[in-house]
């Protein structure tokens, strides 16, 4: 099994070498290269992605082709847009390589499938929900209660790695300002 994954999965429940294996045949190891998109608005999802390795943004564009970062995702992490990955609808966000990327590619349908297989995996991917969701209400709160300097704060305590990978431009697009406030802060 692909370890990164099987470490990932027992910080919330343990699992034998059969049940990694099981675990594993369920995802597509899946390469991209910087700037390609794993999902473009507008297109049907097909999967869950869990990032090996590098780097990811996930954008909503408006029709006035202005965009809005609404998420980073880096190693270890899961990202997709949800909402059209479980309703099967088309994408309302784009999901873009800021570096060569591998991930671990999982169907909605394999989803499925690996919960009845492995009932223990529906617990795991709650918990991942439920992290989820805590870190997007607190971003909201954030964006509603605190000023730039304290959101970039926040950031930078939360995510000390993701600001040393990501462009000042994307970071300051991320927080809703100029890139000049950003060099200010």
């Amino acid at each position: 099994m692909h370890n990164t994954l099987r470490f990932h999965i027992e910080k919330i429940l343990p699992l034998t070498d059969e049940e990694a294996e099981l675990i594993l045949s369920f995802f597509i190891l899946k390469k991209y290269k910087k700037h390609q998109f794993l999902i473009q608005q507008g297109e049907p999802v097909k999967y869950n992605y869990f990032i090996v390795k590098g780097l990811l943004k996930l954008v909503l564009s408006e029709e006035t082709a202005k965009s809005h970062i609404v998420g980073f995702a880096m190693e270890d992490w899961w990202e997709t847009d949800f909402q059209a990955y479980y309703n099967r609808t088309d994408a309302t966000m784009s999901l873009e390589c800021i570096e060569d990327t591998e991930v671990l590619c999982l169907s909605l349908e394999n989803y499925k499938k690996l919960c009845k297989v492995l009932p223990k995996m529906e617990h795991f991917f709650l918990e991942k929900a439920y992290s989820g969701y805590i870190a997007a209400q607190q971003r909201v709160i954030s964006t509603m209660i605190s000023d730039t300097k304290e959101r970039y704060r926040q950031l930078l305590e939360k995510y000390p790695s993701l600001i040393q990978r990501v462009p000042k431009s994307l970071l300051a697009s991320y927080l809703g300002v100029s890139r000049e406030t950003l060099s200010r802060l």
